[in-house]
């Protein structure tokens, strides 16, 4: 059931991100031949208007086609003759579109939220290494670490995990005023609770604060900035060689995440929860990494659109838009390698996971 549930999200969520293309470019008066769900052989068609939407037999993809998004045509209402600000907008509706996605589904989910831990420090741990005011004090609120924000104590929790145990730099709201705390040796230690059981953790414990209508949104929101964030470190760590490409994950990797989710959550109702909350991190994780400039991708479109305009400013004459093509082609044949790759690689971890 869990895996059925997993094609259909995982196909849902390229969808919106096409109707985001197409709703974009319907607006700007674009000629949209089709609209597709699914990639593959088409199973069913129908023509409206200048429109056929289709549905495809494979649900791991989808796409619109623009009038002139890849060559040359004479129709006045092609994507290439249309103005710069035009392209753009059609361009980034879809990530715009998977992102609003997922923003959706995290307001869902936490609009039943009665509260939320916040970043205020209301206790330190017996023992805790606080040095008065060159250190941290009940009742500062955190408000970032190694520059970046503290929303929720969740944060606060990520971040330091990411230190290696290094000092960090930590800015705290105390009294109404921004303080710095550089260099600060917050570690993770073993600290007795009220019950005498010894836990390793950093000593602090934040405040719990009732959540209204209002809370719950701005929760939602950063939820959303966070999943950005992640993705952001996740991108950080391929580059820097903390990950490798072995931990990349395609649509059968996300399909068996979704499945083991599901199967080890304790109800149904529980696996819902965690499989839209998943669901909802993969809508921003495709938003952004659509975003990135490489050539075949929506980032790479709107790299070379801004180059080629500024070039074309510059040398006063049009470029032919088919070098563009010759671009993205070479792209889409590297991304398609990737993904094979990456797809056999998700296929042995199922055999050997």
């Amino acid at each position: 059931m869990y895996i059925i549930l997993a094609i259909i999200v995982f196909g849902v969520l390229v969808a919106t991100h096409e109707l985001g293309h197409f709703a974009a470019a319907k607006a700007c008066g674009v000629r949209v031949n089709e609209y597709a769900i699914g990639m593959g052989p088409a199973i069913y068609k129908k023509q409206k208007g200048e429109t056929v939407y289709s549905l495809r037999c494979l649900p791991l993809g989808g796409f619109c086609a623009m009038e002139g998004e890849d060559g040359d045509s004479d129709d006045p209402r092609s994507f290439q003759v249309q103005p710069v600000w035009k392209r753009l907008i059609i361009l980034v509706a879809g990530a715009a579109m998977n992102f609003l996605t997922g923003l959706i589904i995290a307001v869902i989910l936490f609009s039943g939220a009665s509260a939320f831990v916040t970043p205020e420090i209301v206790e330190l741990a017996d023992g805790f290494p606080e040095d008065g005011e060159r250190g941290l004090m009940v009742g500062d609120t955190i408000r970032s670490i190694n520059g970046e924000r503290v929303w929720y104590s969740s944060d606060f929790t990520l971040l330091m995990g990411r230190t290696g145990g290094r000092p960090v730099d930590v800015v705290v709201i105390r009294n109404g005023e921004k303080v710095k705390l550089e260099g600060y040796d917050l570690q993770a230690r073993e600290y007795a609770d009220s019950d005498g059981n010894v836990t390793v953790r950093y000593g602090v414990s934040f405040k719990v604060a009732k959540a209204g209508i209002l809370d719950r949104l701005r929760y939602s929101v950063y939820t959303a900035c966070n999943f950005v964030r992640l993705v952001r470190f996740s991108l950080a760590d391929l580059v820097h060689g903390a990950v490798g490409l072995k931990d990349l994950s395609g649509p059968v990797g996300i399909v068996s995440a979704i499945n083991d989710l599901g199967h080890t959550s304790s109800t149904v109702a529980a696996a819902i929860s965690n499989i839209a909350f998943l669901c909802a991190f993969i809508a921003v994780n495709l938003a952004v990494m659509n975003l990135l400039p490489i050539p075949a991708l929506d980032g790479g479109r709107i790299f070379l659109l801004i180059v080629t305009w500024v070039v074309e400013k510059i040398i006063r004459r049009q470029i032919n838009p088919k070098y563009e093509g010759y671009i993205h082609a070479a792209g889409l044949v590297l991304l398609m390698g990737l993904m094979v790759v990456v797809m056999f690689s998700d296929v042995v971890k199922l055999f050997h996971g």
